[in-house]
């Protein structure tokens, strides 16, 4: 679909008066381009130019750089939202998370009711009841200032690099509106401690990193918190199924991909999703270019790419449902992504990188020392 004449000279004005220093005036085109917007890629788009406005913002202006900087956040993560296969958005909120992490500063706006002017989520419900104005009318407020939060949860994490013990934190936003079955039982087992002291027990460079045992600690177990009607796979009464096969229903059709610090559900077939997770490293699954053609070669275990078979060179559908035949069952690479890791990729990428066993064991432990909601 064509951009609008309108929202593309909004874009290059934007990014004029960014060139020239001034990321205030940068939001002023943006503003009123809005209404021109007519799909999702346009709006996640203008949501990262306004973001990049917003960080800059927080550069130039020291004494207000915390409402800046969350507001910059939040449009970074409603961006994603809308496409979350943008690298650049991702890199871009990485980055900011990174920054604000060093100056101590939070990742949410709190419950104020207005924020410099804007009105915070609760701020809008407020206006809503008491003035009875139309949704519509703050639409430019509601996606451009969205003040959403998705919960998110701090892994503290240790393992060892040239002999050396290395600490650090790994934040990961988890997005509970696209994944809700995986999510609420992640952060039931977060609030039940059972990720303290488990290890990424499974270690591949340049694809993902694998941990969340909360059984055995080794790969072989897990479960899920909670009894969604699935016993390792099959539909069953909650009394015919024993805590250990709990499992959790596939959301890999949520539009989630594995690009850059996904975190997705380890699984052994469709519906067998339970505590185990994977993280993908800067370098992982999603992140390699296709040097023939220039263009980054999509996951294997993203549910909506094709398949092609090795003998024959036909390509098709992927099946996530187990139920065809054998030669196109596809179900062990159809994967949920639940979250994104917003700060911490350094240490997503040191642990890639550490030596491992011939079976893929890193040979000196990797562990979750602690995980914890962030309040």
């Amino acid at each position: 679909m064509p951009i609008p004449e309108e929202l593309q000279a909004s874009w290059d004005e934007a990014a004029q008066q960014m060139d020239k220093g001034d990321p205030e005036k940068a939001l002023e085109p943006l503003r009123l381009a809005w209404g021109s917007i007519e799909n999702d890629n346009q709006r996640a788009r203008t949501l990262r130019l306004a973001a990049d406005a917003g960080s800059e913002m927080g550069l130039l202006d020291e004494r207000n750089q915390k409402s800046h900087w969350q507001k910059a956040y939040k449009n970074y993560s409603k961006s994603l939202s809308l496409n979350s296969g943008d690298k650049e958005t991702r890199r871009s909120m990485n980055k900011l998370a990174s920054m604000m992490d060093e100056r101590s500063i939070s990742l949410g706006l709190g419950f104020n009711m207005f924020d410099e002017g804007n009105p915070t989520p609760l701020g809008v419900l407020v206006i809503l009841v008491s003035l009875g104005i139309a949704l519509s009318s703050f639409k430019l407020i509601t996606d451009i200032f969205d003040d959403r939060d998705n919960p998110e949860v701090v892994f503290a994490v240790q393992y060892t690099v040239d002999g050396q013990k290395i600490e650090g934190e790994i934040v990961i936003e988890l997005y509970e509106h696209e994944a809700p079955l995986h999510v609420a039982s992640f952060i039931s087992h977060v609030n039940n401690f059972q990720y303290d002291m488990t290890e990424f027990h499974r270690i591949i460079d340049g694809f993902m990193i694998q941990g969340g045992d909360i059984e055995g600690r080794s790969g072989a177990g897990g479960y899920s918190a909670i009894y969604y009607g699935m016993c390792n796979g099959v539909e069953k009464p909650e009394n015919e199924c024993a805590l250990e096969d709990w499992t959790i229903p596939h959301e890999h059709d949520n539009g989630l991909k594995h690009t850059e610090g996904a975190i997705a559900a380890a699984h052994a077939g469709v519906n067998t999703d339970g505590s185990q997770f994977y993280i993908i490293p800067s370098d992982g699954c999603g992140e390699s270019i296709n040097p023939s053609t220039g263009m980054v070669v999509p996951c294997h275990l993203d549910a909506d790419e094709p398949v092609v078979d090795p003998q024959t060179g036909e390509e098709y559908e992927k099946d996530c449902t187990g139920e065809e035949t054998p030669q196109r069952n596809d179900d062990g690479s159809c994967h949920t992504v639940f979250g994104y890791v917003v700060s911490g990729m350094e240490h997503v990428n040191s642990i890639s990188k550490v030596p491992t066993t011939a079976s893929d064991s890193p040979a000196d432990q990797v562990t979750i020392i602690s995980a914890q909601i962030r309040t």
